[in-house]
């Protein structure tokens, strides 16, 4: 089998063995947060979706609905139920930098 580049097909994907290191890796971010779901916004009272933009959002900020205007706070407007449906967000806990006292 192989795979073709470009609309001829003239020049075919050489295979090439696998490179790496064998057994168990360990990956290490510099930032400190982890993902702990994806879920969607989504009104509350009609279920338009929102969008949060480029920011970053913690459950307990003020949204509002671009709809119908409702108000609450992200924890509201947060689904994390499956499957995810267009106004996808990551759900992630961060760690603060510590205040130096």
């Amino acid at each position: 089998m192989s795979f073709s580049r470009g609309i001829d097909g003239s020049d075919p994907i050489r295979s090439q063995p696998a490179a790496g290191v064998a057994g168990p890796q360990e990956e290490r971010r510099s930032e400190q947060s982890s993902r702990l779901a994806s879920g969607t916004l989504a009104c509350p009272s009609c279920d338009g979706p929102v969008a949060l933009g480029p920011r970053a959002a913690s459950p307990a900020d003020p949204l509002a609905c671009p709809f119908c205007r409702h108000r609450a706070t992200v924890r509201d407007f947060l689904s994390l139920a499956s499957p995810t449906r267009p106004a996808r967000v990551e759900v992630r806990i961060v760690r603060r930098a510590r205040d130096p006292a």
